[in-house]
């Protein structure tokens, strides 16, 4: 049961902490996508895919203090900062193996903004849509975020880019 725990576990510390709640439900989604075997369900909310279950998992984490959950107050809004703690690191070694392939993934995660992690994931939201219309969804259920065609392309880019990255060893 506490294996989909030590997954998330693992993929924090594989990307050497995580800073905000968005970024990190943004990033599993983008790797279930990708293939990674994490189990948490998703929806589609006012941020795009979000997941309730990994909301309480990572709660959970950081009650059985295995995550550290830092605050920073950036004055109109706080920003979490996700670590493992050494609890975690011994808790993550009940994994008989990595849950990501290529650990460059979760650096080229991790190295993108939530804005772009937001675009990107709702596009893998509708990835069972053709690509026209993955972008007519785009724009009607985010239009308030005014993404343009640039940022789209690159998202599509980063998309292919993570899935290359999936099949190296």
């Amino acid at each position: 049961m506490l294996q989909e725990h030590a997954k998330i576990v693992d993929f924090i510390a594989t990307a050497d902490g995580i800073t905000g709640r968005k970024k990190l439900q943004k990033m599993i989604f983008i790797l279930k996508k990708m293939g990674v075997p994490f189990q948490e369900k998703y929806e589609f909310h006012i941020y795009g895919p979000y997941s309730e279950e990994l909301t309480a998992r990572i709660e959970e984490l950081c009650d059985m203090g295995f995550l550290s959950e830092e605050l920073e107050d950036k004055g109109s809004y706080v920003r979490y900062k996700y670590n493992v703690t050494q609890e975690g690191k011994d808790f993550r070694g009940t994994l008989k193996e990595s849950v990501i392939d290529n650990p460059a993934i979760a650096a080229k995660l991790n190295e993108k903004s939530s804005r772009f992690l937001e675009l990107t994931s709702t596009l893998l939201y509708f990835d069972h849509l053709e690509r026209t219309e993955q972008i007519e969804k785009l724009h009607v259920v985010k239009a308030k975020l005014h993404f343009t065609a640039e940022e789209i392309e690159e998202a599509f880019g980063f998309i292919d880019e993570l899935s290359q990255m999936k099949k190296l060893p």
